[in-house]
């Protein structure tokens, strides 16, 4: 098990499956925090990151963009046909205590992400390979956002905003 890019059929390694298959969506296998016995860093995680969503949004029909270089507070942008949007893409690892996932909604520093910056964070909890897609307006209210996407007896606040792709268009 490897950090690859895997197709839903049986297609080799980095590929995303026979061209005449139509239901494909490739996805980037990230349950891993450790490749050929080497721990990932938290960049390499979030590259990752980036290529899962990049990929999701691609098989959604979306058109996908990675800005050159570091200087941006968002990772990708991606254009509906309509409008570019500013998309910061965070992701989480493992559960913390009663099967919870963190993300916050800043970066390096404590300073919250501002609708000149960004119009959506992207969070991946990893584990269930699920995407929670919420507007900037949310970080007015919330610095940081517990999600507990594979628990029956704890539900998120956050969970209209669980695959919420729909904002996206």
């Amino acid at each position: 098990m490897g950090d690859e890019l895997v197709g839903a059929g049986n297609g080799a390694v980095g590929e995303c499956g026979d061209a005449g298959e139509e239901n494909q969506v490739p996805r980037l296998r990230l349950g891993i925090t450790k490749t050929k016995g080497v721990a990932l860093t938290r960049k390499q995680r979030g590259e990752m990151a980036e290529a899962a969503f990049l990929a999701k949004a691609a098989s959604l029909g979306f058109l996908v963009s990675k800005p050159w270089g570091e200087s941006s507070r968002y990772d990708l942008i991606v254009d509906n046909g309509r409008r570019l949007l500013r998309v910061q893409v965070k992701s989480a690892h493992r559960a913390g205590e009663y099967g919870g996932y963190t993300f916050h909604a800043h970066g390096n520093t404590t300073r919250v992400y501002r609708a000149s910056e960004i119009d959506l964070l992207a969070a991946y909890v990893v584990p269930v390979d699920v995407w929670y897609l919420f507007p900037v307006e949310e970080f007015r209210k919330y610095k940081s956002m517990k999600l507990f996407p594979a628990s029956r007896r704890r539900r998120s606040k956050f969970e209209k905003f669980r695959e919420a792709w729909g904002i996206v268009r």
